[in-house]
């Protein structure tokens, strides 16, 4: 997918147009009639409760541009919602071709959720109906439930809002800031594995035991999707959760202070969840949290590949890696700093499928089980047919029992100081 530059530049010829609000503070744009084209900008001004737009594309080559009027900062959603209509501060609805922020700075345009008691049902910007080829960028967001929903819902009757009939293409999130969250900051991908129609709910198990008569299908799949340069922090729940997605990289963010509802269900700072195909997590540094700094339960069906690598994972509640994948879903574990939890550096169980041996090579895992009383298995655990092969000679995996012992700064990033073993092992920052 191509935009124009991150810089918002645009061609001479680009037709622009200013947006306010209504006498009631909301906008509300059906481009059922093509009012606005491909390669036109449209400048926000003001403060709005909410921002609905409906049936608007722009082009691979020309992507419709909405930004803040220039130099202004724009505000929109409804601190005081507590339950009822307009539940969104701003969605998208069967759009396309769409670049959606300020122009480099992401506190120009603030997306402020609801602090209210119903918060939980209030979703800050939400990408559904078929929505895709966007890039949301330059944005803060805060509070509300939900900070970011991408996902399209299966409508009954209708084929061309399921898998593999619907496949939603090309979504960039970068350089926003979300904070304060109920829920997930990020909620990224349909996470039920089966919807049945007939019950109107997700089904999570196996297609040998659907009931018989009722209506199951898959929901529709992302396809192609990059999550980069992204501050989130204070999150109810997780903090960058995916799920089917084919080609999904998410890197170079930094995610703390996640988990804050302290639900054992719910506590990713990065989860690659259920159906979810050639993934690659790197650079990213996570820390500070009470759930486990990266969930995985994606699938090696077609033999995809998955890998996580470079990432800082240090101090939390929980264990370190944790790993439930599908169809003999193999991951390169490679690189990674996995520092001061309260449980296993990394955890790897077989029970869903994920039965092959997981290649884990040169990471740093220092002060599993806070560092206390620990026991060789605290490092590495496989469980429920799990298993994994470690690296040597130079992509041995270094295991210390404190930072102290690992001879690390633990105020620059784990940075190896003079003398220490780490070697080659561990986290980089780039």
């Amino acid at each position: 997918m191509h935009f124009s530059g991150l810089t918002d530049t645009v061609e001479a010829s680009a037709r622009e147009y200013t947006l306010v609000a209504d006498p009631r503070g909301r906008l509300n744009i059906d481009n059922s009639r093509n009012t606005y084209r491909p390669g036109d900008i449209l400048n926000l001004k003001g403060n709005f409760k909410s921002i609905f737009i409906f049936n608007m594309s722009g082009t691979a080559a020309k992507p419709i541009i909405i930004r803040n009027y220039r130099n202004t900062v724009v505000k929109i959603g409804e601190p005081d919602w507590n339950g009822g209509g307009n539940s969104s501060a701003c969605e998208f609805s069967n759009c396309h071709y769409i670049r959606f922020g300020s122009q480099s700075d992401r506190n120009m345009i603030v997306i402020n959720g609801s602090t209210q008691a119903a918060r939980e049902a209030y979703q800050d910007l939400h990408i559904g109906n078929r929505t895709d080829n966007m890039e949301i960028c330059f944005l803060t967001i805060m509070n509300g439930g939900n900070g970011i929903v991408a996902k399209t819902e299966p409508v009954k009757g209708d084929p061309n809002t399921v898998y593999p009939n619907l496949v939603i293409r090309n979504l960039q999130i970068h350089d926003l800031t979300i904070t304060g969250t109920k829920n997930e900051a990020m909620y990224i991908g349909h996470t039920a594995t089966y919807w049945d129609h007939t019950l109107n709910q997700p089904y999570y198990g196996s297609p040998s035991k659907f009931t018989p008569g009722h209506d199951y299908i898959q929901p529709a799949k992302w396809q192609n999707v990059k999550i980069y340069n992204n501050l989130i922090s204070n999150i109810g729940l997780d903090g960058i959760q995916t799920a089917a997605i084919d080609g999904l990289e998410i890197f170079n963010n930094e995610v703390t202070q996640w988990g804050t509802q302290r639900n054992a269900a719910h506590n990713g700072g990065i989860l690659i969840g259920g159906r979810t195909t050639n993934t690659n997590t790197h650079d990213n540094y996570v820390h500070d949290g009470w759930g486990e700094f990266c969930q995985f339960y994606g699938s090696g069906e077609n033999r995809s590949g998955h890998t996580i690598s470079n990432n800082l994972f240090a101090d939390n509640q929980g264990d370190g890696i944790s790993m439930r994948g599908t169809d003999n879903a193999i991951v390169r574990i490679t690189n990674n700093t996995v520092a001061c939890t309260k449980g296993n550096s990394l955890r790897i169980n077989g029970y869903t499928g994920m039965k092959g041996k997981q290649i884990v090579n040169a990471n740093a895992l220092i002060a599993p089980n806070g560092g206390h009383g620990v026991n060789i298995r605290n490092y590495i655990y496989v469980e429920e047919g799990g298993d994994a092969i470690e690296g040597t000679g130079n992509e041995e995996n270094k295991k210390f029992q404190t930072p102290l012992e690992a001879r690390v700064n633990t105020a620059e990033y784990y940075r190896p100081q003079q003398g220490s073993s780490i070697g080659n092992a561990g986290y980089r920052r780039k």
